[in-house]
Formats: structure tokens, sequence, C-alpha cells
């Protein structure tokens, strides 16, 4: 068992921290930026919270961390109150945040200076993989503190990979998003299509799914897509923040990314619509209008 502390109960790091403390048996403080959430999280699973990042990570073994965004991230580590102002020689952070490989690089040569570790580790399965504990991460670091990490993820994961030094993970995200952008987008419009054509949608995916044009997306998002309805996974301002952060690296190392960059303009064509917070496969209803 090992003292851990989780920060940022959204609906990825709510059920995250609860499979912790539950399934792992570890003893986890909490904080929340709400308080009030941290205090039902305990209510629900016991452990404990506490009132600041800093208070949070005292004393602990490994500090887990899923906040919103960059700025988000560094506000709990680097800020006056952060993670990083208390946690102990020999301690693990762990960042499931996806945030962009910079920062990963900057808290890793940060944590590195007072004496503990970092690794950037994301996570890609929504918040029903979260809930179920069997989400994917992606990991950046070295190998011998991935190796002491590894059986804590393992807790709310069914794969967990490293992907190379700090900063690798969050890359690994990337083409994680890039390659969902265009899977979803084609999907949405083969749905169009055969609407349009007039047939039937589920006899459609039924054949096509078993054949090269499966994919998880069509098997899961197929059903909901064909009925207009948008409200069960990763919300569309969440993909947007992703893929930002896939087109500003695509600037930096000099990739291509044609399709995503068409795709991020249709998620900013259904904000518009006011979907911000509609799932990914809401690209239909840009389609459909």
């Amino acid at each position: 068992m090992a003292e851990v502390a989780f920060i940022g109960l959204g609906v990825m790091g709510y059920p995250m921290a609860a499979h912790l403390q539950n399934k792992g048996g570890h003893a986890v403080t909490v904080y929340n930026r709400t308080a009030a959430k941290a205090e039902s999280w305990v209510k629900e699973h016991g452990g404990a919270y506490a009132p600041t990042p800093r208070e949070a990570a005292i004393d602990k073994d490994f500090v887990f961390a899923c906040v919103g965004n960059d700025d988000d991230l560094r506000s709990v580590t680097l800020g006056e109150d952060g993670a990083f102002q208390s946690m102990k020689q020999g301690a693990v952070f762990i960042d499931n945040t996806t945030a962009s490989p910079e920062v990963a690089r900057e808290l890793a040569d940060e944590a590195k200076k007072r004496g503990f570790a970092f690794i950037d580790a994301p996570v890609s399965g929504g918040q029903a993989g979260a809930e179920n504990g069997v989400l994917t991460v992606m990991c950046g670091g070295e190998e011998a503190v991935f190796d002491k990490a590894k059986p804590v993820i393992e807790t709310f994961a069914r794969m967990v990979g490293l992907m190379g030094p700090a900063g690798a993970g969050q890359l690994t995200k990337m083409i994680n998003q890039i390659c969902i952008a265009g899977l979803v987008q084609g999907l949405a419009e083969g749905i169009h299509f055969g609407q349009k054509a007039g047939l039937d949608i589920e006899k459609v995916v039924d054949v096509i799914s078993k054949g090269a044009a499966g994919s998880w997306q069509m098997e899961n998002r197929h059903k909901t897509m064909s009925e207009g309805k948008y409200d069960f996974g990763f919300a569309v301002d969440w993909m947007r923040k992703d893929l930002g952060i896939c087109l500003a690296e695509a600037d930096r190392n000099g990739a291509s990314l044609p399709v995503t960059a068409l795709v991020d303009q249709f998620y900013k064509d259904i904000q518009k619509m006011g979907g911000n917070r509609w799932d990914t496969s809401s690209l239909l209803a840009r389609l459909a209008k």
C-alpha cells in the first residue's frame, strides 16, 4: 500500500482516485478546487481530503493530477500552494492531464531539481474507461521511475506503456486524438450519406463493422449518432483544446496535419451551434443541420 494524493476530481479524476483507494488499497488524500466535491468523494470512498495541493502532497509516495490545461497544471504544481512545494525526496508526480509536451518537460526538469520524479501520463478511454478502470495510459519519463509507478497506475488502467522521455506521453496522446478526429469525421459522413440514401443504418453498420471499416467509434457511437444524441463521451471543448495542442506541436516540428486542421474547424462550427459540451460524435450534427 502506498500513500497517494490525487489532485482534480472531474469526470475522469473522481473515479480514477476511487480505484486507487478501493481497488488498489492505497491511502488516498484528494484535493479539488471545489471543496464540496472532495468532501463528497471522501464520504463515498473513504480516505481524506486536503484544502490545497501542497497539503495533499505532504509525505506522499505518489501524487496524481488530472486537471484542465497547462495553466491549471502549473497552478497545482508550481503555485504557492502547489504540490511541488511539499513533495518529499524520491516521490513521483504522475500527471494524467492532457497537456502540452512543453509543460511536461518543464515540470520534469523542475521535479528533478527538487529531488523527486515526474511522469506525464495522459489517458484515453473517456469517462466510461475511468469508471470501469480500463484506461489506456501513455507515459513519458525515466524507465526506472516508470517501473516504480506502473503497478499503481495499473489500478485504473488496462494498458500502461512508456513511450519515451518526458513529453513522450503527451505526444502519443496527440497521435491518439489526431486519429480519432479523422475517424469520427469519416463515420459522421458515412452515416449522413446512408441516411440521405434512405438506408437502414443499423443494417449497414452490422455488415461494414465486420470488415475494414470497423472501429471502436463505429461500434459504440453509430447508434447515438444516427439518433442525434451527443451526450455520451468526450466534450467538443476538450477535443478542441487537444487538437489545438496537436496543431501547435505540428507547427513546431514541421508535421503536416491537413485533416486534423479541417476537423478542428468543424468542431469550431459545432461550438457555434451551442454544442460545446456535446461529445465528439456530434460532427454529424454539423452535416445534418
